[in-house]
C-alpha cells in the first residue's frame, strides 16, 4: 500500500511553477496577478482564502484581496468583477464560494472573463474540458487529482472509477476528467442504489461527499485506489470520507486527509493562473 503525498508532489509542482513565473515576470516587467473577491465573513472561507494567498506570495506571484461584506448589493460584486475583467494587471479572478444567500451565485460566476475564470466554473471552459479543448481551465481539486495519479504513474485506462458526489466543483468535472483519461465511470449521490456494491466492484474511487467513514474496509476490493477528497470534522479533528485505517489495509494506493487532495487544491489554481498569464502575455504581443 502506498500513502498518496499530496504535500510532496505539491512542493513540487509549486517550485516549477515559482521557477518559471519568475523568469517570465522578468522578462515581462511585472509579476502574475491574482484578484480574490470574499463576500460575507464565512471562516472557512476566510482561511481558504489566506491560504491561497499566502500560496501566491511564496511563488512569486502579485494577489489582491477584495474583502466584501455580507450585505454587499449584487450589482457592487458583479461591477467589481467587470472592473477585474478589465484590468490588465490581473490575470485570475476567483470569488470565494459561498456567497450570501441574496446574490445569484450562476451570475456572478458567468459574469468572470473565461480568460480569467481560473476556477474553471465559466460554462465556456466547462465546455472546453468537457470537449477536451485544452486551451481552457482545469477546476482545480479535479485537476489536482489527476496529478496526482500522473505523478504516480497509477493506470486508469479501462479501470472502472466510482466518483462519489455530484457537485459542480468535484464530482461532475471529475467524471469528464477520467473519462479523457479513458476510464469507465459511474457517478453516484445520495439517490444511488447499492453504493456499497459498486465500491466494492471498483477499481477507482473518488469520494467528494463530506461524509466521515463512508467508505470502509469492508467496501472495497483489494488493490483499488482510493482518493478522498471530503473534509469533515469529528470530535475536533478533521478526517475525511474514507476510514483511513481500515481501507489503508486493502487499498494498493490511498490519499491521507489531511495532507492528499487538499494542497494539489490551491496548486492547481497557481498553475491555471500561470497558464493565464502566459496566455496573456502573447496576447499583448
Amino acid at each position: 500500500m502506498v500513502v498518496i503525498d499530496g504535500k510532496a508532489v505539491s512542493a513540487k509542482i509549486r517550485e516549477q511553477i515559482r521557477k518559471e513565473h519568475e523568469v517570465l515576470a522578468l522578462a515581462s516587467g511585472r509579476k502574475a496577478g491574482l484578484a480574490v473577491i470574499l463576500a460575507g465573513d464565512d471562516p472557512a472561507s476566510k482561511i481558504y482564502v489566506n491560504n491561497k494567498i499566502k500560496a501566491c506570495e511564496k511563488a512569486g506571484f502579485h494577489s489582491m484581496v477584495h474583502y466584501l461584506g455580507g450585505d454587499v448589493s449584487e450589482k457592487e460584486l458583479l461591477d467589481l468583477i467587470i472592473t477585474l475583467n478589465n484590468d490588465e494587471n490581473t490575470d485570475g479572478i476567483l470569488v470565494q464560494l459561498p456567497l450570501p444567500k441574496h446574490i445569484n451565485e450562476l451570475k456572478v460566476i458567468t459574469s468572470v472573463s473565461p480568460e480569467k475564470d481560473v476556477d474553471a466554473f465559466h460554462p465556456v471552459n466547462i465546455g472546453k474540458y468537457v470537449i477536451g479543448d485544452e486551451s481552457g481551465f482545469l477546476p482545480c481539486t479535479p485537476y489536482g487529482i489527476i496529478q496526482l495519479l500522473d505523478e504516480y504513474k497509477i493506470e486508469t485506462q479501462g479501470k472502472d472509477t466510482v466518483i462519489i458526489g455530484r457537485s459542480n466543483i468535484v464530482g461532475k468535472p471529475m467524471a469528464m476528467l477520467m473519462l479523457q483519461k479513458s476510464a469507465t465511470v459511474q457517478v453516484c449521490h445520495t439517490k444511488t442504489k447499492n453504493l456499497f456494491e459498486k465500491m466494492r466492484n471498483a477499481d477507482i474511487i473518488i469520494s467528494a461527499v463530506g461524509v466521515p467513514n463512508l467508505v470502509t474496509e469492508e467496501n472495497v476490493k483489494e488493490g483499488a485506489v482510493v482518493i478522498d477528497v471530503g473534509i469533515s470534522r469529528v470530535e475536533g479533528k478533521v478526517c475525511g470520507d474514507v476510514d483511513f485505517t481500515g481501507v489503508s489495509k486493502k487499498a494498493s494506493y490511498i490519499t491521507p486527509v489531511p495532507g492528499g487532495v487538499g494542497p494539489m487544491t490551491i496548486t492547481s489554481l497557481l498553475g491555471n493562473t500561470l497558464k493565464s498569464f502566459k496566455n496573456r502575455r502573447r496576447e499583448v504581443k
